[in-house]
């Protein structure tokens, strides 16, 4: 059902998002102090284009430059990357089979504003490691 759930996820709009990530990890990388940004552009890039089966828990040992990181990223690129979001989710519902991709969307903008002190783990490994602030974003299995 993952792959299933995958490839419909990147055919009605996971691969235009996954561009918008890499874009704008690659203006990260060309600013030298932004580069812990751009590595969290890219690792968020790959769970946007593959999100099914996989969930985004807290990163332990995350501090006060997590929060700091956090506030620059949400006010450089994390709001834009979240209007990405609404409008991929807008398309997407206006079918019905989208509609599920546009709800499962809109659960990413957290993650989208605020990566740092997070990661992203298959959902088993989460289970395996019974993780309770894990954010499932997508279906449970």
């Amino acid at each position: 059902m993952r792959l299933l759930l995958n490839i419909v996820w990147v055919v009605f709009g996971g691969w235009a998002l996954f561009l918008e990530y890499l874009v704008i990890g690659v203006i990260s990388v060309i600013f030298i102090i932004t580069i812990p940004a751009s590595v969290a552009c890219f690792r968020i890039a790959w769970y946007v284009l593959w999100p099914f089966g996989r969930v985004v828990v807290d990163k332990p040992g995350a501090g006060a430059g997590s929060t700091i990181m956090n506030v620059v990223w949400f006010l450089v690129a994390g709001i834009w990357l979240a209007v990405g979001h609404v409008v991929t989710a807008f398309t997407q519902a206006i079918t019905i089979i989208g509609i599920p991709l546009a709800i499962a969307n809109i659960k990413l903008i957290p993650i989208t504003c605020f990566p740092f002190g997070k990661m992203v783990v298959s959902a088993d490994e989460a289970r395996r490691y019974n993780n309770p602030r894990s954010q499932d974003v997508f279906l449970r299995n």
